[in-house]
């Protein structure tokens, strides 16, 4: 039977247990530390490339992958327009719910200044880091995008508290039935994606949800 600690709910960040720390492997502070509990599998679609899916059940709140790859700062990045592997590390705009973001519970202070004061400043900055799966990573750079996901993106940290570097791991968000695929809301702004002109780039979304916005970008 495979065991697994739960996250029941989304938070703006997790602290979970570190190196540092005198408690072994099986602390209940440590729920994404413990790799790939499911059978996941890579298979192609009609409309949308490649996805991925689970062969077992994934209960509410379980662990499922964690988005992996080289650690860049997004300057690097500017001339790069055909990489479509790139995760921003948007924790602090997920907390203050900027650029159209969820804003989730949590009460960890990050900066100094009145709220709109913090808003301001980073609707005026882009994010420092991304982690770039373009040219080495793992299974989790095929989950598709969806407008009504059954994954959830979380900020953990651990071996340190520097919110940007913090580690990408994906959720279950409901229960998800074998051979369902997996999914979670890439969050981009529309107009925020431009080609190597500077021009906007539109792409329809396919996932065909109830809820879908029409565009992913």
């Amino acid at each position: 039977m495979v065991e697994f600690f739960r996250l029941i709910k989304a938070k703006d960040v997790v602290y979970e247990c570190g190196p540092g720390c005198s408690c072994g492997s099986k602390c209940i502070n440590r729920v994404s530390q413990h790799g790939l509990k499911f059978q996941l599998e890579v298979y192609r679609t009609k409309v949308k490339g490649w996805a991925v899916r689970s062969w077992d059940l994934i209960p509410a709140g379980a662990p499922v992958c964690e988005y992996t790859g080289l650690l860049r700062r997004n300057a690097e990045m500017d001339s790069v327009h055909d990489n479509d592997y790139i995760f921003d590390i948007d924790c602090l705009h997920t907390m203050h719910g900027i650029d159209g973001r969820e804003k989730r519970e949590g009460d960890v202070p990050v900066t100094s200044g009145t709220p709109e004061q913090v808003d301001a400043t980073l609707r005026e900055s882009d994010t420092e880091f991304c982690i770039d799966a373009g040219s080495c990573g793992n299974v989790t750079r095929f989950i598709n995008h969806s407008c009504e996901p059954n994954l959830f993106v979380q900020c953990i940290l651990s071996s340190h508290h520097d919110l940007r570097l913090a580690r990408i791991v994906l959720f279950a968000a409901d229960d998800i039935d074998p051979m369902t695929e997996l999914t979670y809301d890439y969050a981009y702004r529309l107009g925020s994606v431009t080609d190597e002109d500077g021009n906007v780039k539109e792409l329809e979304c396919h996932c065909g949800t109830s809820e879908c916005r029409g565009r992913l970008y």
